[in-house]
């Protein structure tokens, strides 16, 4: 069996996120992708990036909203499809994330993408 590097399996996981893009992924899920355990999962995300799987998706997922909200057209329900169209369901969550990643509401964004179109 052929053992493979941290960035490696990191790029076996991610590539199943690719394939997937906008459902619901697992951690359970990238590790049958990179055919690895948990621990061995997060080991190896740790080493390549400094953070856990979950956290990765996680700013990885917000980074997109953050992109997809600046290039969206403003109207009703605009922050609810972008967030779940990257896999948040829980929008207060989301929300508290994004201004944490960001400095602003995810409403603020579209808002400012609006004003300077």
């Amino acid at each position: 069996m052929r053992a493979f590097s941290r960035s490696d399996l990191v790029r076996r996981a991610l590539a199943v996120f690719e394939r997937r893009r906008g459902e619901p992924i697992t951690i359970r899920d990238l590790c049958r992708a990179a055919g690895v355990c948990e621990r061995t999962l997060r080991n190896a995300f740790h080493a390549v990036y400094g953070v856990s799987p979950k956290q990765y998706l996680i700013r990885r997922g917000l980074d997109a909203a953050h992109d997809a909200l600046q290039h969206a057209r403003a109207g009703r329900g605009v922050v609810t499809h972008v967030a779940t169209d990257y896999g948040f369901f829980e929008l207060g969550r989301f929300a508290a994330a994004y201004r944490r990643r960001f400095g602003e509401r995810p409403s603020d964004t579209l808002r400012a993408a609006h004003a300077a179109a």
